[in-house]
């Protein structure tokens, strides 16, 4: 691709390959129209390039304070352009929902550093950085019933709710999510990619559970034999296990 002036000073993303050669499209600021804007003129650069490329929505390094990402119409000018959206990269707990809403698989934050793909002399390669050491929290602990409509949040650690979990109601903990009582809401566990995060609950009756980004809804779920029981809920893979607890 030739050197071209970019459209805009303040670009609103990156584009960058992977081993894989996937594309990850690195959203830097939550501005549909000038990214629609700055596709246009890459894809006028490199139009074979974009031609039905498939394509991983990095949204984890947005800056704290950005508004929530309209993710159907941030998929609507990918594809408008010619990116297939396989998956999303995500961190906020509000992507994270939106992915699940419009079954879009969650891939956890990335340590890693990809390779820009922009034209011009290549780089000499760097050595990894090494990802920071998690940081653990307490667990949190709810001892009041769940009402619709609440969202509890266990950042860093797991949820302990002590009572009952009604419809409407969501939990989300970066690590386990344990329920003393119905759960008949939405439980998200390792929401930052913890895979061996685990759901426990005395009565499963839940309009979702999700783990590590793999998830069931309740059409699922009421078919499981398990459905009213006590289980725990584990991954393998990306299969949900529920077994008895």
């Amino acid at each position: 691709m030739s050197q071209t002036e970019p459209l805009d000073q303040d670009p609103v993303f990156q584009l960058k390959g992977s081993m894989l050669a996937i594309t990850v499209l690195e959203l830097a600021r939550n501005d549909l129209e000038a990214l629609d804007r700055q596709l246009a003129a890459k894809v006028a650069q490199a139009p074979n390039f974009f031609s039905n490329a498939p394509l991983v929505l990095a949204l984890d390094k947005l800056p704290a304070g950005e508004g929530s990402v309209d993710l159907p119409g941030l998929m609507r000018v990918c594809r408008h352009h010619g990116l297939r959206t396989l998956a999303i990269r995500a961190s906020r707990i509000e992507d994270i929902a939106a992915a699940i809403a419009v079954d879009i698989p969650v891939l956890p934050p990335s340590g890693a550093r990809e390779r820009v793909l922009e034209p011009g002399p290549v780089e000499a390669k760097k050595a990894p950085e090494k990802p920071p050491e998690p940081t653990v929290k307490p667990t949190r602990v709810i001892t009041a019933p769940v009402r619709g409509g609440q969202q509890v949040y266990a950042q860093g650690g797991d949820l302990v709710i002590v009572s009952s979990v009604s419809p409407g109601a969501e939990l989300l903990a970066d690590g386990n999510i344990h329920v003393y009582g119905p759960m008949r809401g939405r439980a998200l566990a390792g929401v930052k990619g913890d895979t061996k995060a685990r759901i426990f609950c005395q009565q499963l009756s839940a309009e979702l559970v999700s783990i590590a980004g793999q998830y069931k809804v309740s059409e699922d779920l009421r078919r499981d034999p398990l459905w009213g029981a006590g289980v725990q809920i584990s991954l393998s893979g990306d299969v949900l296990n529920i077994i008895r607890l």
